[in-house]
C-alpha cells in the first residue's frame, strides 16, 4: 500500500529543503546497487529526522538499524558539540558501508558504529539518550524499546519508524511476522501512560514518543 502517492511525494520532496549532494549520492547508489533499497530513509524522512535533531540539540543520540548510514548523517547534524551519536548494524556489509559513508561525510569522529545484534549491544552502553531513532528487525521492536527507555532522559524523544508496515497493519485480519510484531508494538505504546505519543503518516509510519518528565 502507498500511502501518499509519487506525485505528493515529488512535491513534498520540492517544497522541502535541498538534499545534501551526498546524501543524494548515497541515496542513488543505494536504489542501483543494494538488494534492499527501499530500506532507505530518503529525502524527506531524512529532513525530518534532521530537523528534529536540531531542535532537540542532542548530546548522545541512539541509532538501532543503521543500514547504509543515510539517517544516522542526518541525526548527526543536530548534535551539540561534543555530542555523539552512536548506531547499530547487525549486517558486516551494510556495516562496512555505512562507515565509508561516515567518512565522506567527516562524521567519523561524531558517529560510533557497533556492529552485531542490537540485544546483545544494548545492554553494554553506558549512556543516557536524549534521542533514539528505532528502525531495524521488526520483531525486536518491543524488546529494544524496554531496553532503551530506563536510559531515555525525562523529556527525551524515541522515533521507531515502519509503524504502518506497509500498510499491512490496517487490515481486518493482520498476518505476516513483521505486521504482527508492529502491531504488538503500537499496541504497547498506545497503553504506556509514562510517554506522549503521535503516530505520522511520513513514508511508511513514524512514531513519535517522548518520555514524560516527573512533573507531568
Amino acid at each position: 500500500m502507498e500511502f501518499l502517492s509519487e506525485q505528493a511525494q515529488q512535491y513534498a520532496e520540492r517544497y522541502s529543503s535541498r538534499e545534501a549532494d551526498l546524501l543524494q549520492d548515497i541515496a542513488r547508489r543505494t536504489w542501483d546497487h543494494h538488494a534492499d533499497p527501499q530500506m532507505l530513509s530518503g529525502h524527506v524522512q531524512g529532513k525530518f529526522l534532521e530537523m528534529i535533531s536540531k531542535l532537540l540539540h542532542p548530546l548522545r543520540i541512539l541509532e538501532i538499524g543503521t543500514f547504509v548510514g543515510y539517517s544516522a548523517i542526518c541525526l548527526a547534524k543536530g548534535l551539540m558539540a561534543g555530542g555523539k551519536l552512536h548506531t547499530i548494524e547487525l549486517s558486516p556489509d551494510d556495516s562496512n558501508l555505512s562507515q565509508a559513508n561516515f567518512n565522506r561525510a567527516k562524521l567519523g569522529n561524531q558517529i560510533i558504529l557497533h556492529t552485531g545484534n542490537a540485544l546483545d549491544i544494548l545492554p553494554t552502553l553506558d549512556e543516557i539518550w536524549d534521542l533514539v531513532f528505532i528502525d531495524a528487525d521488526k520483531p525486536n521492536y518491543n524488546n529494544y524499546y524496554r531496553l532503551v527507555f530506563p536510559r531515555v532522559r525525562p523529556g527525551g524523544l524515541i522515533i521507531a519508524d515502519n509503524v504502518l508496515f506497509h500498510g499491512q497493519v490496517l487490515d481486518a485480519q493482520i498476518t505476516g511476522k513483521n505486521a504482527k510484531a508492529i502491531q504488538a508494538f503500537n499496541e504497547m505504546i498506545s497503553l504506556d501512560n509514562s510517554v506522549e505519543k503521535v503516530m505520522l503518516t511520513v513514508r511508511d509510519g513514524l512514531f513519535l514518543i517522548r518520555k514524560k518528565t516527573e512533573i507531568e
